[in-house]
């Protein structure tokens, strides 16, 4: 293969969930087979550059300083669900099963990775629990020993800004290790229906 090819390829080799062959696969198809997919895909890429950020209040994407959640007068302000990541909220979305607020914590605990508490979106949720009228917070987070975890972690962040606020975990359909991402969206409306208080 050419030189330029094999940049394109690896390039989209460290993209997540692209393998060898994916990558490979996807540069064939951009530069050989659909070249005129090419220029429209770069400019969409640009222009989200540009204008996706982070929404101020939760953590997911945006294109204004709130989220179309956190902007959207119908969601219920008093059920807050924390996620790990933007493809968790994504995937509990489609299932239509949580109609609150959510909060992006953009990882998990990990002391073996070197990921701390510092390194979490917690400083915007701690200023949440105290302004917003929040009488729930689901813990929609990994079942994993690093999400266990980063349940019992942020369970006590929050009871020690309010007590009084009822904690609950999602109940879990998945193999153990299995992140939201993977779940169907029954699967997850099944895991929300059936969370249980973590308690205090």
């Amino acid at each position: 293969m050419t030189p330029s090819f094999e940049k394109v390829r690896q390039l989209l080799r460290q993209l997540p969930g692209l393998g060898h062959r994916s990558a490979e696969r996807i540069a064939l198809h951009l530069l050989v087979e659909k070249p005129a997919k090419l220029a429209p895909l770069l400019a969409s890429l640009e222009a989200a550059a540009g204008c996706v950020r982070r929404c101020d209040r939760c953590g997911s994407l945006a294109e204004a300083p709130l989220c179309e959640v956190c902007s959207d007068p119908k969601r219920d302000p008093g059920s807050l669900c924390i996620v790990e990541q933007v493809p968790d909220l994504m995937a509990l979305e489609r299932s239509l099963a949580h109609r609150g607020t959510y909060h992006v914590l953009h990882g998990r605990l990990s002391p073996i990775n070197g990921i701390g508490p510092e390194d979490l979106n917690l400083t915007t949720l701690e200023q949440r629990l105290r302004d917003e009228p929040i009488t729930e917070v689901v813990l929609a987070l990994g079942n994993d020993i690093e999400g266990e975890a980063t349940c019992h972690y942020v369970r006590e962040c929050i009871h020690g800004i309010r007590d009084t606020i009822k904690v609950s975990r999602i109940g879990f359909g998945l193999p153990s290790g299995s992140g939201l991402t993977f779940a169907d969206p029954a699967t997850l409306r099944s895991a929300l229906e059936g969370r249980r208080d973590v308690g205090a």
